[in-house]
């Protein structure tokens, strides 16, 4: 296992002209917590409608906790999206884009710092991400990161409002890669256990902020060591 600082030295560059192509997760790695979660709790605190929705919800989300966390969890993001068609949520997740910007110490500043400097050496970078497509893309606009590749979670619209299409994690993050012409990659940047799939093909492995055990958990996954780094 090797540590480093805020600053990460890019991986050597491959004998080729083609730009290496480096990935960072989103959540946890460019920003501190998840984004969409902060969205939906922006979506519920701002209208009690749908809070009660949520309560008159809840009996269904018990039976199928035990089962599937995942479509517990679902349910309350139809709910947080019921009554946004394609254009309303488009205006909502711009506006609250524009909103978290502006929060004191919601973004890792060591993180965009080591984004942009991919940019400088003149790397590929692409953001492979669990958030949802419309808003991680509204959120790097708003920090000055437009024209960066994207792959993320997708919605689609439905009968009462947007619901989910695509949650881009796990081994759905290198499919999408693969769906884009991406099959190779020089370094991967991740807080979780869960990016596992997208960091082993990486040349460079590295881990977020990650504790001593996450890190013992993610050298075993991967069966080689990480590059650890600590930013705020």
């Amino acid at each position: 296992m090797s540590t480093g600082e805020a600053s990460v030295t890019p991986a050597a560059a491959p004998d080729t002209d083609a730009p290496r192509t480096v990935l960072f997760d989103f959540d946890g790695v460019l920003i501190h917590g998840d984004a969409f979660s902060l969205f939906m709790r922006h979506q519920y605190q701002r209208s009690l409608w749908r809070k009660l929705a949520a309560v008159l919800a809840l009996p269904w989300m018990a039976v199928v906790l035990p089962f599937s966390r995942t479509l517990a969890v679902r349910s309350l993001v139809h709910v947080g999206l019921m009554g946004l068609n394609e254009r309303r949520y488009q205006a909502v997740a711009h506006a609250f884009a524009a909103s978290l910007v502006r929060r004191p110490r919601q973004f890792c500043r060591d993180g965009l710092h080591a984004l942009r400097r991919h940019q400088a050496a003149g790397d590929r970078v692409i953001v492979v991400t669990g958030c949802e497509h419309v808003l991680v893309s509204h959120i790097l606009e708003q920090l000055g990161l437009a024209g960066i590749d994207v792959l993320a979670s997708q919605l689609q619209p439905g009968l009462l409002g947007m619901r989910v299409k695509l949650h881009n994690v796990g081994r759905r993050k290198p499919a999408q890669l693969a769906a884009l012409g991406v099959r190779e990659w020089r370094v991967a940047y991740s807080d979780s256990l869960a990016d596992v799939p997208m960091l082993k093909p990486a040349a460079e492995a590295v881990l977020v902020n990650g504790t001593p055990r996450l890190c013992k958990k993610m050298e075993k996954a991967l069966g080689r060591t990480v590059t650890r780094v600590d930013w705020f």
